[in-house]
């Protein structure tokens, strides 16, 4: 009679193991079977990435789509050659897939909150979510392989799907791909689906590249109004003056009012004098959204005789935005003083706000391009709260100077863990942008 040793859980485990290794059979006839190795591989992570890497030129779709799958899960460095290759596959589904892989792995959690997180597959039809709230993108001091973005600017103008050509021009917008500026404005000249047109657009804002502008002008006429918005944004935010006469029109002639106010808010973003009857026809209207951009048009007009007027209108607006804007026009025009009731000290306090502080911070980022309101920014740190520092040192991180340095130590040493970790990430920005030269 044999006697059965007990075996220790370290053994156990290790059969367990063996077991499972050997059930993973890549090279198996069987579709399913090399699916199901595909699957398996992620768990060993990075090193199944060669194994992984060969399946990806399958002939059965699903064990290339299941490779793809899991390439994305392991998402380390190791991952980017293969997504990059997988980016040529002929299949829609694998593209999206590959495209938001290579975007999680530099703003981790993409795949589950992004567009991935949305996509249905039926036979060949791909549907994504695309929606209006698209302002995710990396930090500035995140470098993208080159080769990353020239596989999503490939893809951008020449996918395998509509679907694919707006979620890789989403994708380049995130990962502010200058290099693919080009491929973007080859999207938008080439087709006349707007889903690929819209995301395009948004990814030029993203990217900042001032020779697009011209580019797009013909898009300010644009029967879809999402699309027209969005060019109508874009010449604004890549300032682009020449466009005034056609933004006067547009202006003038606009089907609805959030077209209205897209131009308005575009012409501010252009400080010419010719613009001022605008200014003056809509600092009193009814709508709220206008008088605010109206207020931002004067005050990127720097023009003093405009303080009393403006003063006027902060003392008695009652609206958010519009007094959010009074107040960034009459910083602008060098009210820089702090005190309760300051124009300064109001954008500041709204940095406390979740609902408005998205106003306020793109204009203090505005105005600390001056030192004199940097000081005034500097001064405001003592006794800031949590939120403010915070807004503060974001804002530094993209406007600051040299001379921002000393008061982002100081918050990377502060006691709340919050407000330092905050402050060392726009520390680094900031020196990144400032060996640069940006």
């Amino acid at each position: 009679m044999v006697t059965m040793m007990p075996r220790s859980p370290a053994v156990l485990a290790a059969v367990v193991l063996s077991v499972s290794l050997f059930a993973q059979d890549p090279s198996s006839p069987d579709p399913k079977e090399r699916v199901r190795a595909a699957r398996q591989l992620a768990e060993q992570g990075s090193t199944a990435i060669p194994v992984l890497a060969r399946l990806l030129k399958d002939p059965e779709y699903r064990v290339r789509l299941q490779a793809v799958k899991s390439i994305v899960k392991i998402g380390t460095q190791h991952s980017i050659a293969p997504l990059v290759e997988a980016t040529k596959d002929p299949d829609p589904e694998i593209q999206i897939r590959a495209i938001d892989g290579l975007v999680n792995f530099y703003l981790p959690g993409y795949v589950t909150s992004g567009w991935f997180g949305s996509i249905k597959k039926t036979g060949t039809a791909i549907k994504g979510m695309f929606t209006d709230t698209n302002d995710a993108v990396i930090r500035p001091d995140i470098r993208v392989r080159p080769e990353v973005i020239e596989a999503l600017g490939k893809l951008a103008r020449g996918g395998a799907s509509m679907k694919v050509r707006a979620n890789a021009a989403r994708a380049l917008g995130i990962l502010r791909g200058r290099a693919a500026v080009p491929d973007l404005i080859e999207a938008i000249k080439t087709t006349k689906n707007s889903e690929v047109i819209y995301e395009a657009l948004i990814a030029l804002q993203k990217i900042r590249d001032q020779s697009a502008a011209p580019e797009i002008v013909f898009l300010l006429r644009d029967l879809d109004d999402r699309v027209q918005i969005a060019a109508i944004e874009t010449v604004g935010l890549l300032q682009y003056h020449k466009a005034l006469p056609q933004l006067y029109d547009v202006l003038a002639n606009a089907r609805n009012k959030k077209i209205r106010r897209a131009a308005l808010t575009a012409i501010a973003m252009l400080p010419d004098e010719k613009s001022r009857p605008y200014y003056d026809q809509y600092i009193t209207d009814k709508d709220p959204l206008m008088r605010a951009a109206a207020a931002e048009g004067y005050g990127r007009l720097k023009n003093p005789a405009d303080l009393r007027m403006l003063q006027t209108y902060f003392d008695s607006e009652k609206k958010m935005n519009p007094r959010l804007s009074l107040a960034f026009a009459l910083v602008m025009l060098g009210r820089t003083d702090l005190g309760e009731f300051t124009p300064l000290q109001y954008l500041i306090h709204t940095l406390n706000s979740a609902s408005f502080r998205g106003v306020a911070e793109p204009f203090l980022v505005e105005l600390a391009r001056e030192r004199r309101v940097r000081e005034s920014l500097y001064k405001a740190l003592d006794g800031a709260s949590r939120d403010e520092k915070i807004g503060i040192a974001r804002v530094l991180a993209r406007s600051g100077g040299e001379d921002s340095i000393p008061h982002l130590e100081r918050l990377v040493r502060d006691p709340d863990n919050e407000v330092s970790t905050e402050a060392a990430t726009a520390l680094r920005i900031l020196r990144a942008r400032l060996g640069s030269g940006r």
